[in-house]
């Protein structure tokens, strides 16, 4: 692993743990050149599918992609890094359980959109704005009535 600050690959893991529930390993390691300490984390590589964009292009999942969007529409609002994290890796593990070798991207935006729901709502609108491309007010308050009437208001 290449050192952060002096960018020599000569380390030694001082302490390994497994973290978020045993997905990730967790190792602190020490230069042996500049002696300073850094930390990684080891995860298994899952093959996730290709997305297949609205005009047949191909396109390699990009989780930071991902994590933009849902950050993006999160902005400002009391929502959790840890939060936003575990919802882009549930993303990835739903992806991952399609079994396909290619989905079309509407299915990451629609995990998106599932995902920001249950996390905050201003977050969802913000999405759902761009990402069904809404034209109108029209659209804006038909989204916010369908999630008023199911938390049981207006």
């Amino acid at each position: 692993m290449r050192c952060p600050f002096c960018n020599r690959i000569d380390d030694k893991v001082i302490d390994s743990r497994t973290a978020r529930e045993g997905e990730v390993i967790r190792r602190r390691r020490e230069c042996l050149e500049c002696k300073r300490r850094f930390t990684t984390y080891e995860r298994i590589e899952e093959s996730l599918p290709v997305l297949v964009k609205k005009d047949n292009r191909r396109e390699t999942f990009d989780r930071n992609k991902v994590m933009a969007g849902i950050k993006k529409a999160c902005e400002k609002r009391p929502v959790s890094s840890a939060a936003l994290e575990a919802a882009v890796e549930r993303i990835e593990k739903r992806l991952q359980e399609y079994g396909e070798s290619e989905v079309p991207a509407r299915v990451v935006g629609e995990e998106v959109m599932r995902e920001l729901h249950q996390l905050d709502q201003v977050a969802y609108v913000r999405f759902a704005s761009v990402y069904k491309e809404f034209k109108d007010i029209d659209q804006f308050m038909d989204t916010i009535k369908s999630l008023a009437q199911e938390r049981g208001g207006l």
